[in-house]
């Protein structure tokens, strides 16, 4: 099993871009349900792919691919004639939280939003806006979301995820990588692996997550990768405490961050006397979560975690 998405998803790109286009090319390639493309300006065409196929990702298929996308005008028209269900958006900063709204207008049940860079206020705005939808964001500033072997929406290298037994959800993306890599060699794998995104106004967060994995029977444990900024990976502590029935590892990033200064994401920056490292290692200790002292260590936090 699996959560958010699986073989069966079917994906609407919005912004088939320079960006937009490379990264459907490796989502066609890993054998991802590519159904078509938003772009006004080229609605009506159609745009073409063709390769080797990523023998990383879905089995059982040729070894090259061969596939046309139509293109749509808005997301309304997509979601209609592709019955998508989900849409992965690679929209420039000052259009994509439009994107995300029209989108939840569309009725699409999962928006992954890869843009980084949105305006703090728009996010506002469109995270309001869904309030009321019935819909899933994740991110935006995010690597995106992928189920080992089924189904592969945004950047991440799609041969070292395995299918296994182990729930990855993680604020950065590069430490989600490594996290995957780690679990794939010490022969786990993953379930499904979320990259929420860094930004302080997004759409899922670590208890979205937890929950999700809490619930799928076959996950067995969880990965929660966190970094400096915020209480989200405090509220996340206290949820595991009260409700968690899985083992939980975890990491840190930011110990050595100096207060005040942004390192890397939005959100990542200490302020107010809030979201330095050591509170939050401290809240995961208090969890019961087994927090890895670097991030060469997750895969071996993990194997603690399961083995107590």
């Amino acid at each position: 099993m699996s959560v958010l998405l699986d073989a069966n998803t079917r994906v609407l790109v919005q912004g088939i871009g320079k960006i937009g286009r490379l990264h459907t090319d490796t989502a066609l390639a890993y054998g991802t349900n590519m159904v078509g493309a938003v772009h006004p300006s080229k609605a009506g065409t159609v745009e073409h792919f063709e390769g080797e196929t990523d023998h990383s990702g879905v089995q059982g298929r040729a070894d090259s691919y061969s596939t046309e996308l139509p293109i749509f005008r808005n997301v309304r028209e997509a979601a209609e004639a592709t019955d998508a269900n989900a849409s992965v958006i690679y929209v420039p900063p000052p259009f994509a939280a439009d994107a995300i709204m029209e989108a939840a207008s569309a009725g699409i049940e999962l928006i992954i939003c890869i843009t980084e860079g949105i305006p703090v206020a728009d996010m506002v705005i469109a995270k309001r806006y869904l309030a009321d939808k019935d819909v899933r964001l994740v991110g935006p500033n995010c690597p995106g979301v992928i189920t080992p072997k089924q189904c592969k929406i945004g950047i991440m290298p799609g041969y070292i995820h395995q299918p296994g037994k182990i729930g990855v959800v993680s604020r950065s993306g590069t430490l989600t990588y490594e996290a995957v890599f780690q679990l794939t060699t010490n022969g786990l794998g993953q379930t499904t692996a979320i990259g929420i995104g860094g930004d302080p106004v997004n759409g899922t967060n670590f208890v979205d997550c937890l929950q999700m994995f809490n619930e799928d029977p076959a996950t067995e444990g969880v990965i929660m990768i966190g970094e400096i900024g915020g209480t989200a990976e405090e509220e996340a502590a206290d949820w595991v405490k009260a409700n968690m029935t899985k083992p939980v590892a975890g990491f840190i990033a930011g110990k050595t961050a100096p207060p005040g200064k942004r390192m890397g994401h939005a959100g990542a920056i200490i302020s107010g006397g809030k979201g330095t490292a050591a509170d939050k290692i401290s809240a995961l200790e208090d969890a019961s979560i087994v927090v890895a002292p670097t991030p060469s260590d997750m895969g071996t936090a993990m194997l603690e975690a399961l083995a107590r």
